[in-house]
């Protein structure tokens, strides 16, 4: 074999040898201790509250009164006009999405909170959320609104509930 064929023969294996291995540091089987499961995985409680849904709002950070605040109700009931109304009806009655009537009865107000202004997460992991959307086919865009914007929506919800 002269030099030059014995040179190629060299380097080629080196070339395959180089390919064969991926490098990869995150083989399971290499006992890496980062190689550990999602601490997801591992936790024994989930951590979805379907109570509370998935945001900022908690009973701890959302403070309501028996009395219902008529000027932010009527600050919701405009942005449900413009925002909500062309999916959602003020009664029982399914539009687009499900009527409002009694949604104050069904869920909690952080609930109600977190879902208007963390709608993508809600239906990511809420499975109540999960069963309206294969009767409703529609997933419920993020409208974008502020806090104040939600928190006077909830203030109009509760004014439809309680309106006999």
């Amino acid at each position: 074999m002269n030099k030059l064929n014995f040179n190629l023969l060299i380097i080629g294996t080196i070339l395959v040898l180089a390919a064969c291995g991926s490098g990869d540091t995150k083989n399971p089987n290499s006992g890496n201790s980062s190689d550990q499961a999602p601490k997801s995985m591992i936790d024994d409680k989930p951590t979805y509250d379907p109570n509370r849904g998935e945001g900022k709002f908690s009973a701890e950070n959302l403070t309501l009164t028996d009395q219902i605040d008529a000027t932010m109700a009527d600050e919701g009931f405009k942005i449900q006009g413009v925002k909500c109304s062309a999916c959602h009806k003020l009664t029982d009655e399914k539009l687009v999405g499900p009527g409002w009537k009694g949604v104050t009865v069904r869920r909690k107000p952080e609930w109600i909170m977190n879902f208007i202004t963390n709608p993508d997460a809600m239906i990511d992991k809420d499975p109540a959320v999960q069963a309206q959307l294969e009767l409703c086919l529609v997933r419920m865009p993020n409208q974008s609104l502020t806090d104040t914007d939600a928190r006077n929506l909830l203030e109009c919800m509760r004014r439809n509930d309680a309106a006999k």
